[in-house]
């Protein structure tokens, strides 16, 4: 663990830049879903079920293997991840047919669900209690990259290559950072193992427990729309495919620009305060969508607003659950991640049957009130003033 100086300042960068092959790899289809449902010979529906069942290995996944996994040495454990998520998205970019995709795509994210939580659970390893807010939110930054940079560019890069182009391109990325984490992780990190007992002590806490329900809600709510916003944007608006990628790079800009200034605060204000500001520009961000369907610069300008929060309310959750219980930081890390991919997985498969039902308008409104439901639950986790502190 006493690696060059050099070395340990970087490895929070390399740390994020692997989110970044991460959130590329569970949100490429959003970027490129006529595409794919084009190329395979299936509806925009069917094409949407990569998202849908791809959500659904994750959430069982990351628990599952973060319990597995947890007395193994992180470097190993984080740079194999890696490796697997770049050989997946190599091998897909030569899927014969759409039943090969989704068999890849599930084998790939089935490890994959290792990354994210066990990121976090290791920037908790590398750096002073002090700082352990800041970092887990600029290593989430890697995840609003992959909105604001690798959306956009999917979207780019399918449209006029098509979609193995797009997905070869992802694995070219995933093997650059796994050879960058190789070179940046000190070796021999290892967190505390997860038991059975781990996981008796998180069903018990109410506070836990409620933290992760405000996680589900809140991404249950955006992938009701964010799953289908290519062909909502295009029936709604007839926007083509270089207005759809700039909306898509105007919804990961401002998600990156809202992580930048969560890091920047979240020391000073708590992680209370900060998530009930990023929150309340998330139902703003959506509610704006839903009542501007139909004019792209409306829903563009609403984007905007819902992409300042969509990343930094993630990062506060994960913030505020190690915070509520660092000794348990492993399990519930893994947890958090697990409900945000049963958020998309429910998310996705709602706004599947509204959109394959024509109910475009209802997606919108659908979604407001989920996120109207998590920043109830954030209301009702407020710290108690003796614990402000440490919420």
């Amino acid at each position: 663990m006493e690696n060059a100086p050099a070395a340990r300042r970087f490895t929070p960068t390399a740390l994020m830049l692997g989110n970044l092959v991460t959130g590329c790899s569970v949100l490429a289809p959003a970027g490129m879903l006529p595409e794919l449902a084009s190329g395979l010979d299936v509806s925009i529906h069917a094409a949407g079920l990569l998202i849908t069942f791809g959500a659904i290995i994750l959430c069982i996944g990351s628990p599952l293997t973060a319990w597995l996994t947890s007395r193994i040495e992180r470097r190993t454990l984080l740079t194999t991840t890696l490796a697997v998520l770049a050989f997946g998205n190599l091998a897909s970019a030569f899927a014969p047919d759409y039943t090969s995709l989704l068999a890849i795509r599930l084998a790939m994210l089935a490890v994959g669900a290792l990354y994210t939580p066990q990121a976090a659970g290791t920037a908790a390893l590398i750096v002073p209690a002090e700082r352990r807010g800041s970092t887990i939110a600029y290593i989430f930054l890697g995840w609003s990259l992959a909105a604001a940079v690798g959306l956009p560019l999917i979207t780019f890069i399918a449209s006029r290559y098509g979609w193995r182009a797009a997905y070869g391109k992802i694995g070219v990325l995933g093997c650059a950072s796994f050879v960058l984490l190789s070179m940046r992780l000190p070796a021999g990190l290892k967190g505390v193992p997860v038991d059975l007992k781990t996981w008796s002590e998180v069903g018990r806490s109410r506070t836990i427990l409620l933290l992760l329900a405000i996680t589900m809600l809140q991404m249950s709510g955006q992938f009701v729309v964010f799953t289908f916003m290519g062909p909502l944007l295009n029936k709604l608006t007839e926007a083509g495919p270089d207005a759809i990628g700039m909306v898509f790079g105007i919804y990961g800009v401002c998600g990156f620009l809202g992580v930048v200034f969560a890091t920047r605060i979240v020391d000073t204000w708590g992680p209370y305060r900060t998530s009930v500001l990023f929150t309340c520009l998330l139902l703003a961000g959506i509610a704006g969508w839903a009542a501007g369907a139909g004019s792209l610069v409306l829903m563009a300008v609403a984007v905007a607003i819902w992409g300042l929060g969509f990343a930094s309310t993630n990062s506060m959750q994960q913030v505020r659950l190690v915070a509520a219980a660092p000794p348990l930081a492993s399990a519930t890390v893994a947890l958090n991640t697990s409900v945000l991919y049963i958020g998309q997985a429910v998310g996705s498969a709602v706004g599947g049957l509204l959109f394959a039902r024509e109910l475009l308008h209802t997606l919108g409104f659908v979604a407001v009130g989920f996120v109207v439901l998590a920043l109830i639950l954030v209301v009702l986790t407020r710290p108690r003033p003796v614990a402000a502190a440490a919420a």
